[in-house]
């Protein structure tokens, strides 16, 4: 499964991006090879029914720009060859954008002035992916993982097979040729020397990434790797055990409970902090308070709920105007101003919203 989830910026980039003509495409794919022509046919369905809307817009050079960029994107075999779970593809008649997620999102046709940006939150809050790194003396693995399909291991250059290979001598645990180094001491920075290889190794493939690493391995290498390799998103908690005894299968079930605790205690931490600014007036769950709040750059943390819909527009004054005649979605548009401002924006069920309400800030001051 190939994954290319984008960053904070590319977010930004297009919560901002404006053109009469914006098309977001989204689409759930099959990351079986076999099936990429069926991915490709339902990617022409969606894309050709954005293609009508756009015509029945006016514009023709601009639709027709936007059609060639879409059709030169559908007949590229080798990029419908390897997908992940869903395809997000944003379109104008400059440039066109893609993204492979990890989430299963249901497809999805925008034709306005700006890029729905829904569908993009709920995939890059809690993207139920991860990345483990099983290393030991023995060797390291990379396995892929995702919430419900087989892992797979990821072939990665230059990986060294093992401690002593990549320090250049026969083991770690004799001493060393300038005969300096020995016992527990030359041990722990022949494994320092072996972990930098693999982290070395590791850097294109981690490079742009933002799914979280998860680690297992036993102590000191499990320490050691932790304070050298400079990956943002390396999860907290660790796999335990002796990675060499555990399949790619085993290492993807255990991920995933780490996955689903760290999500869970995040979104524990956000309840207890809205409560606790809610008695400062540093809270709020009201639209009109949020939408005023994201346009003055109030909102430090914003909560919505990944399936509400409320039809109204955010004014540059702040104010909110509900009604289904703007042909906007009003909490999309308090979630853009809030990026656009430097918030964390978060889309999550209904369920885990404080009080079931459709969006709650944090708020960086009271308003």
């Amino acid at each position: 499964m190939h994954i290319d989830m984008p960053t904070r910026y590319d977010l930004e980039r297009l919560a901002a991006a404006r053109d009469p003509h914006s098309v977001s495409v989204y689409l759930s794919t099959s990351s079986v090879p076999a099936d990429s022509e069926k991915n490709q046919t339902r990617a022409r369905s969606l894309v050709g029914t954005a293609i009508s809307r756009l015509r029945e817009g006016g514009g023709k050079e601009s639709v027709a720009a936007i059609e060639t960029f879409l059709n030169e994107l559908l007949e590229a075999p080798e990029f419908w060859f390897d997908m992940g779970r869903s395809l997000a593809i944003f379109a104008t008649p400059s440039y066109v954008l893609e993204f492979r997620l990890p989430n299963d999102l249901e497809d999805h046709v925008s034709v306005t002035d700006r890029f729905a940006i829904t569908p993009l939150l709920r995939a890059l809050t809690f993207p139920n992916a991860a990345l483990v790194l099983a290393i030991s003396q023995n060797g390291a693995r990379l396995v892929e993982v995702s919430a419900d399909r087989a892992a797979e291991e990821i072939t990665v250059p230059g990986m060294p097979a093992d401690a002593a290979s990549a320090v250049g001598l026969d083991s770690i645990g004799g001493r060393a040729p300038s005969g300096r180094l020995q016992g527990d001491e030359g041990r722990k920075v022949r494994l320092t020397q072996y972990a930098r290889s693999v982290d070395h190794a590791l850097r294109p493939i981690l490079n742009g990434q933002s799914l979280p690493l998860v680690i297992a391995a036993t102590e000191p290498l499990r320490s050691i790797y932790r304070n050298l390799t400079g990956y943002a998103h390396l999860a907290s908690e660790v796999i335990e055990g002796n990675p060499d005894e555990l399949t790619p299968a085993q290492l993807a079930d255990a991920a995933r409970g780490v996955l689903d605790r760290i999500y869970a205690a995040d979104l524990v931490a956000l309840q207890t902090t809205f409560e606790e600014r809610r008695t400062n007036s540093r809270a709020s769950t009201d639209l009109s308070d949020l939408a005023r709040a994201a346009a003055f750059g109030a909102v430090a943390t914003l909560v919505v709920d990944m399936d509400a819909e409320v039809k109204g527009s955010v004014g540059d004054d702040g104010l909110l105007n509900l009604g289904a005649d703007s042909g906007q979605d009003a909490i999309e548009e308090i979630a853009r101003r809030a990026l656009g401002t430097g918030a964390r924006v978060l889309a999550v069920r209904r369920a885990d919203m404080p009080e079931n309400v459709q969006a709650a800030g944090i708020l960086r001051y009271a308003i």
